[in-house]
């Protein structure tokens, strides 16, 4: 599965090549020339999203139960927190997850800047590492906003950034953001313009590849992740 992922990488980034010179990409350069088939793989994408969100409700209503709880003493501050993200074809959502940091400056990191991990405590480390913090977004795919599987959606002021700077960055843009993604679990997390870019190439692979195929490779992917106890 890497060595497609790398060819296609290439493929796609030797395609646009040219739109650089154009100056500012845009989502719709990644989109390729999409075929009328991707309509049904398209609305069954949509239909097992809702179906999945809705079996997972209770479970996520268990967590926040035991996280009501268990905050007060080992992280105090609100339960969720929320963010503006950047979604589908650059429209601005706002993301809900379980918060794993401690209440005080959060989301004032630069696009540039690493995570402010010392401000993780225990239990917000378990929430990360078990993706668990993740899980309110059902809210965000039952809205329409998110998917369960596509390229994770970027603070809006990050986003806005790396279209700046990122070469083809906007291409992310031509599909639903999802929980899990193509570039999140096969290069993990990633800072700093470098990795962002790679991140972005690898996401643009799945705009141009998205399958049924290559979405169950994705959630065996991120099943994995979740045993290995690999999230950040």
């Amino acid at each position: 599965m890497l060595d497609y992922i790398l060819r296609s990488a290439q493929e796609i980034q030797a395609g646009l090549s040219q739109s650089q010179k154009r100056g500012r990409s845009s989502w719709r350069d990644a989109t390729g020339q999409k075929p009328i088939k991707q309509k049904a793989y398209l609305a069954l994408k949509l239909f097992m999203d809702l179906g999945l969100s809705i079996i997972l409700l209770p479970f996520v209503g268990l967590i926040a139960t035991g996280l009501l709880l268990l905050n007060p003493r080992f992280n105090p501050g609100p339960l969720m927190f929320t963010q503006d993200r950047l979604g589908k074809h650059g429209v601005p959502f706002r993301i809900y997850k379980f918060r794993t940091m401690s209440a005080d400056g959060l989301g004032e990191r630069h696009a540039t800047e690493a995570l402010d991990a010392h401000r993780i405590g225990a239990l917000g480390a378990w929430l990360r590492q078990s993706r668990f913090d993740e899980l309110p977004q059902i809210l965000n795919i039952l809205r329409g906003e998110m998917s369960f599987i596509g390229p994770r959606p970027d603070q809006l002021e990050h986003a806005e950034f790396y279209i700046d700077h990122v070469p083809h960055y906007a291409g992310r843009f031509a599909v639903r953001p999802g929980i899990s993604g193509l570039a999140q679990v096969t290069l993990g997390y990633a800072e700093g313009l470098a990795q962002t870019s790679a991140k972005a190439q690898r996401d643009l692979v799945y705009v141009r590849r998205a399958s049924f195929l290559l979405d169950a490779q994705i959630t065996w992917l991120t099943l994995v992740s979740l045993v290995a106890r690999e999230g950040r």
